[in-house]
């Protein structure tokens, strides 16, 4: 089969991850709402981890089929590029306004959940030992999260009116998010299996692939549901969305894929190249962003201005840009 018709394949199947998740997020945090969960939780729980079902499931995908090393860059390269490509094309597009919990409490348990999942990968291996405990602490950050929620609508009820979305009636929701399940497996699937046969027809290996494209892919519902949030002023919504997003990747999605096929032998040379080259942006850029969310002054309101929106674009244009040289050398 010619190569260009794995091209229309990838294209296609990205076009049709985007849409699934978009329905299967309307559905989420239409229900959500329906429940009272405040914007901050809705984005990060919600649609943060409703937006990297795509992520979750090319991963999985892609260990079932015997491809680890896409499972791994495309969950570290989507942490990049909702970073420096989706919040810092976002800030540049309109300042982001800080929630005091995402600076006090999130961003910081972000920084450490990253340094934990780094610390697993030194060893030249990730084994399902490893994807266990990636799994477990994603269980507990998410045990944590709805707890806190749970206190907080029982102290302060919400008194916000409904949105069209969570005024919805919920068999429509349900069946907006197993829909949109349904058509995230299928064109999950479709990716995958078209960028595994551009990247051995090119000679690029699956991490690269899964570092770029992939990754870039799968974020699509983030970038949609981000500047989403931006144009109905719904600055929470933008940043949990990223925040949620990377807590998913870098513990759930890297988890499952270790559980299912773990990154052992001559496949383990993939986590060298993460050790050398990818882990370290993941964490800078994830320490930037935390810089960038420190208020001016004491008192002031934290905000993600335009500048700072360039410079993490800036940083995720120059990394990409490497990634490609290099595999093309």
């Amino acid at each position: 089969m010619p190569l260009f018709i794995y091209f229309l394949g990838l294209a296609a199947g990205i076009a049709v991850l985007a849409w699934s998740a978009d329905i299967f997020v309307d559905g989420a945090a239409g229900l959500a709402r329906r429940c009272g969960l405040s914007p901050l939780l809705v984005g990060m729980l919600v649609i943060g981890f409703g937006t990297s079902a795509p992520e979750l499931m090319v991963s999985f995908l892609a260990a079932l089929d015997g491809n680890p090393s896409i499972a791994l860059g495309n969950a570290y390269g989507s942490n990049v590029a909702n970073i420096g490509l989706i919040l810092g094309l976002t800030a540049a597009i309109s300042p982001i306004a800080v929630a005091d919990g995402v600076l006090r409490r999130d961003l910081p348990v972000l920084v450490g959940v990253t340094l934990a999942s780094g610390a697993l990968l030194p060893n030249g291996v990730l084994s399902r030992g490893d994807g266990l405990i990636l799994l477990l602490l994603f269980a507990v950050f998410l045990a944590l999260n709805i707890r806190s929620e749970r206190r907080r609508m029982a102290g302060a009820p919400p008194s916000s009116e409904p949105d069209e979305a969570s005024a919805a009636p919920p068999w429509r929701l349900a069946a907006q998010i197993g829909g949109g399940l349904v058509l995230l497996a299928g064109s999950s699937q479709l990716l995958v299996k078209c960028a595994v046969h551009i990247a051995r027809s090119l000679g690029v290996s699956d991490l690269v692939v899964g570092l770029t494209v992939v990754a870039v892919g799968t974020s699509l519902p983030e970038l949609a549901s981000s500047l989403a949030a931006i144009r109905r002023h719904e600055h929470d919504l933008a940043l949990g969305n990223i925040v949620g997003s990377n807590f998913f990747n870098t513990l759930a999605v890297v988890g499952l894929a270790a559980v299912t096929r773990p990154i052992v032998g001559s496949e383990a040379q993939s986590i060298t190249y993460l050790i050398r080259r990818d882990y370290p942006v993941m964490l800078g850029v994830t320490l930037l962003l935390l810089v960038f969310c420190v208020p001016p002054r004491r008192g002031a309101r934290a905000v993600i201005n335009r500048f700072e929106g360039a410079v993490m674009l800036a940083v995720y244009l120059g990394y990409t840009a490497y990634l490609v040289a290099k595999a093309r050398a």
